[in-house]
């Protein structure tokens, strides 16, 4: 068995509070230049980066010393700091000492020193200055300290694998919780299983109904012990999905013998317990001596198996810890990971930096995976608001007064070089897209940001939101412009005198997410809307292998009369024209079969003229709408207002939160009218988008229009059809779904009739 140093003291090592003041960390990039910065200092005969290893008790340890002496008896472990070094948590001095205590317990035995002098040395990155901690130590004490940590960690290995024999075992064993598979599900199942088996990654189309949680979660356990997976990532956009791949394991895995251990992951500012404290154990109760705790709550939690949302709060409060990151702790040690795709996708994803670090053998399961490309698009887009740096300038320290002032004269800089004598206003605000980064700009930030970082690293007591909000926003966009490139756009709007944004958009996130499905041994994503796959291998970077699956529907013509109204057109020159036809379809079809309807136009402005026009020519049907910004419980009172047996026609915009995720089975919902393509807003960004994507892909007008605004007609004409018994009726009120180019991206198993009048 083999470990890592670090691993090693990660695991033993760290006591205390937990403590998560702000403190500005170091980038990767500024801890290697502070490494050769010391190692630099040194001299001839100093060496760095010295492997080494041994053995003890079974356990084949391996690391790498920072800095050796020339003559072999003094070890350093070198860090770099910003800020003041004595409010450097507990812990993770902790975690220091105890690295190069085990780097010089090796290095003794290795070399068969006795003695040995060991130091941390602490670079201030801002000042230059080296601060040294230095202890003498025996071979033999650093040899007993190293075999207790050893035993400790061996204990738990050991306990690790018999879990996983266990768990192998059972997974071979494991049956289909029903007696059969629904129709298409098997087909599903099939060609994940097979994917997991070749190592590949798989687009699967589904149709809603099949199942298909169960339908991907069951081959993918199944294949865990005979292709030697470690570990299985089920992602998902929503919190519906996470109930739903949880309720899933629940089958598979049914206790009170449950071999598999699931996690779900949860926000931070859902999982708080106390939102009102600060993170750290002078505040919080949670917080305090938390890795203390740790050991007895992680056995605890092991034993528990099944950590939920419920599960896992259970567990941490009965240690009297933070239910958040006992969570992100029990992420190295569950077998199942169910969370939001950001957990893995994002720039600084914690399931992605575990993969790598500990080389899992990882699956990906992508649930509602059409909506990946534009939740990658935001992670990888930053944006830097002229407002708010005034606002920090009006309450900022005096140490960030000229620092904020040197990029607001940028500011202005960017501003007068790219028309300054047309600000725009609030209602037409004036956009354009700048071929690169204005890199006096781009430096103004860094040095702001940096200003920041060592402000706080001073002063931890000053949490004005201001400072860390303009803080995280500055390194956002610092990181992001160091890897500007054709997959992206920096774009400047401006709303008015003093009110100029500038943003660096993703456009094309395949090139951040690439590296991530290479990582993976193997990934499927899976939707009911995920054609043509070619648009969502270039898009989300997917390797050239990739397998492409699409599963029959199990539904019949007969089950939903799709009508296209030839006769109507919701282009935007013609929508007040096309107000009396829309009503009359609508009505007719309500009046022919009462019961509740959706139904879908492009814009609230759109949909408030149609419903206008509805209350006046047909009061008696009833009418619900959508309103602009419904929080949580006005969505939910929405969708409850389609109860069995109800009546009514519920007017929403295409691509919010009505138009997929909902389920309205039976006769909850028997209809759908959609008034639009579904195609974004043809205006300048719009166009810039369709630019690139023509140049990257030959693809620009289907990129950046025609197959995103599909997938969302699709998705909402998906609510009518929930399961075998249901039956519905689709009206497309709009003449441009019989163009040939358009149907034939329609389902397949439907089958539209072109309709010019009400049928009666």
């Amino acid at each position: 068995m083999s470990v890592a140093v670090r691993e090693l003291c990660d695991f033993t090592a760290r006591r205390g509070d937990l403590d998560h003041r702000f403190t500005p960390a170091p980038s990767s990039r500024e801890g290697i230049d502070g490494h050769a910065q010391v190692v630099a200092r040194r001299g001839e005969g100093y060496r760095s980066e010295v492997a080494v290893e041994g053995t003890l008790a079974g356990l084949h340890l391996r690391g790498r010393i920072d800095g050796v002496a020339d003559d072999g008896s003094r070890l350093e472990e070198i860090k770099t700091h910003r800020g003041r070094l004595d409010r450097m948590a507990d812990n993770q001095r902790a975690l220091h000492w105890a690295q190069v205590r085990a780097y010089g317990a090796l290095w003794c035995r290795q070399q068969r020193r006795e003695r040995i002098t060991l130091a941390l040395v602490y670079l201030d990155l801002v000042t230059g200055r080296e601060t040294l901690l230095s202890c003498e130590a025996s071979a033999s004490e650093l040899w007993q300290e190293l075999a207790a940590a050893c035993h400790d960690y061996l204990h738990w290995a050991k306990s690790e694998a018999r879990h996983r024999r266990r768990r192998d075992s059972a997974l071979q064993g494991l049956r289909f919780p029903y007696l059969d598979f629904r129709p298409g599900q098997r087909q599903m199942a099939e060609a994940t299983y097979k994917a997991v088996a070749t190592g590949k990654a798989l687009l699967v189309e589904a149709p809603t109904g099949i199942g298909k949680t169960l339908g991907s979660l069951f081959p993918v356990l199944k294949a865990m012990p005979r292709h030697g997976l470690d570990r299985v990532a089920f992602l998902t956009m929503k919190t519906t999905g996470r109930q739903l791949a949880l309720s899933a394991v629940n089958q598979l895995d049914p206790g009170p013998e449950r071999r598999l251990r699931v996690l779900e992951l949860v926000a931070r500012d859902k999982a708080c317990e106390h939102p009102d404290l600060a993170c750290h154990g002078d505040s919080c109760p949670l917080a305090q001596g938390f890795y203390d705790r740790l050991p007895q709550a992680r056995q605890a939690a092991v034993a528990h198996a099944r950590l939920d949302r419920a599960g896992l709060r259970e567990v941490a409060l009965a240690h009297r810890l933070c239910p958040y990151y006992l969570g992100q702790e029990m992420a190295r040690w569950c077998d199942l990971v169910v969370g939001d795709v950001n957990h893995y996708f994002d720039a600084s994803a914690l399931l992605h930096g575990l993969a790598q670090a500990r080389q899992w053998r990882l699956a990906l399961l992508v649930d509602e995976a059409h909506n990946l490309i534009d939740r990658a698009r935001g992670m990888y887009s930053a944006s830097i608001d002229q407002r708010s740096l005034a606002r920090l300038s009006k309450e900022a320290p005096a140490a960030l007064k000229q620092p904020l002032a040197r990029v607001v004269r940028q500011w202005q800089a960017v501003v007068r070089e790219h028309g300054g004598d047309q600000p725009g206003s609030r209602d037409a605000p004036r956009w354009m897209t700048l071929g690169t980064i204005p890199a006096e700009f781009l430096q103004a930030l860094q040095g702001l940001s940096g200003a920041i970082g060592d402000h706080l690293g001073e002063h931890p007591e000053d949490t004005r939101p201001a400072l860390t909000d303009a803080l995280f926003e500055a390194l956002a966009f610092s990181r992001l412009a160091e890897r500007f490139g054709d997959h992206s756009m920096c774009e400047l709007t401006r709303r008015g005198r003093g009110r100029a944004r500038l943003a660096i958009v993703n456009q094309v996130p395949g090139d951040f997410l690439a590296p991530r499905f290479a990582a993976a041994h193997a990934s499927v994503l899976f939707s009911a809307t995920l054609a043509p796959p070619r648009y969502q291998q270039d898009l989300l970077g997917l390797p050239a292998h990739s397998v492409w699956a699409e599963v029959e529907s199990p539904f019949t013509a007969e089950q939903l009369d799709v009508r296209i109204c030839t006769h109507l057109s919701t282009r935007y020159r013609h929508r007040e024209q096309s107000l009396p036809g829309i009503i009359e379809m609508m009505a007719a079809q309500y009046q022919r079969r009462p019961g509740h309807y959706l139904a879908f136009f492009s814009s609230f402005a759109y949909l408030d003229r149609v419903v206008a026009a509805m209350a006046d020519a047909y009061p008696e049907i009833p009418r619900r709408v959508q309103r602009r910004g419904m929080d949580e419980a006005e969505r939910e009172a929405f969708l409850a207002d389609f109860a069995p047996g109800g009546f009514g026609i519920a007017f929403a915009v295409l691509g919010s939160v009505f138009s997929e995720g909902v389920d309205l089975p039976g006769d909850r919902l028997i209809g759908a009218f959609v008034a639009t393509l579904g195609l974004p807003p043809s205006d300048a960004r719009q166009e810039a988008l369709k630019s690139r994507l023509e140049a990257r892909f030959g693809q620009g007008d289907n990129y950046a229009y025609r197959i995103p605004g599909l997938i969302k007609v699709i998705q909402a004409a998906g609510r009518v059809i929930r399961g075998p018994e249901d039956s519905g009726t689709l009206v497309l009120l709009d003449d441009r779904f019989a163009w040939p180019e358009v149907r034939e991206r329609l389902p397949s198993w439907w089958q539209p009739r072109q309709v010019s009048s009400p049928e009666p």
